[in-house]
């Protein structure tokens, strides 16, 4: 994978020319493709409305613009503090998404990243291969029940990720997809870092259960217990003890 930099007239745009071979602004919008359509999703899952699936099969990305959240979102929707080009949002997760897939974990693969300086802020960008048939696992286990080798895999799947170093910040039920062979992928780095082994990985898979549990509360025909943890928590410290 290759990375090639184009500066713009308020920013610059990374791509990579194997997927994308020539890039302009307007594929950062909607509107500059031929066809698109809002990322929608049950439980919750549809995001903040920043999420578009642009493109025609067999080959679709998914166009996102950054947005922020938690209180400071509801102040300051999508502007960031600038601090340098290779610090973007946009840049730093397109960089990180790209180690991932050379090492062959299950993310998707960056096609394009944007920013756009507006003085002291910017705003960013990103576009993504779409990944054909997968679904967020709070979908997944709201259609019917998982057997226990499908929670088993699902724990061992993210112990993988941490054995690589890979934090993501956001780790959640909507994050975690599954595709047709049951297998996990993880989307939307934003934050996201390579780290040493430490208490954020004890700290993600908090946040991912208690996801799971909201999700339940929210709608009891969720197929979640915690026998299912259990069973997500042996998968993942089994893979620990065979790496």
């Amino acid at each position: 994978m290759t990375e090639t930099v184009e500066k713009t007239a308020t920013g610059a745009i990374l791509y990579d020319k194997a997927i994308i071979n020539q890039i302009s602004e307007d594929r950062f919008e909607p509107t500059g493709w031929l066809h698109s359509e809002p990322l929608t999703g049950s439980h919750g899952s549809g995001g903040r409305g920043n999420t578009m699936y642009v493109g025609n099969i067999p080959r679709q990305f998914v166009l996102r613009h950054f947005m922020r959240g938690g209180l400071i979102g509801k102040l300051v929707r999508d502007r960031y503090v600038w601090t340098g080009e290779d610090n973007t949002r946009s840049f730093v997760e397109w960089r990180l998404l790209a180690k991932l897939a050379v090492n062959n974990l299950r993310v998707p693969r960056p096609a394009a990243a944007r920013y756009c300086r507006h003085g002291l802020t910017y705003t960013a960008d990103i576009v993504t291969v779409r990944i054909p048939e997968v679904h967020p696992l709070s979908q997944y286990i709201a259609l019917r029940a998982r057997d226990e080798a499908f929670w088993h895999a699902t724990g061992a799947a993210i112990r993988e990720f941490h054995s690589c170093g890979v934090y993501h910040a956001d780790m959640n039920a909507y994050n975690l997809q599954i595709d047709s062979r049951g297998r996990l992928w993880m989307l939307d780095f934003d934050r996201g870092r390579l780290l040493p082994p430490g208490a954020w990985q004890q700290k993600t898979l908090g946040r991912l259960h208690r996801s799971l549990v909201k999700i339940k509360t929210l709608d009891p025909r969720v197929h979640f217990d915690e026998g299912n943890w259990e069973t997500l928590l042996e998968g993942y410290f089994s893979e620990s003890r065979s790496a």
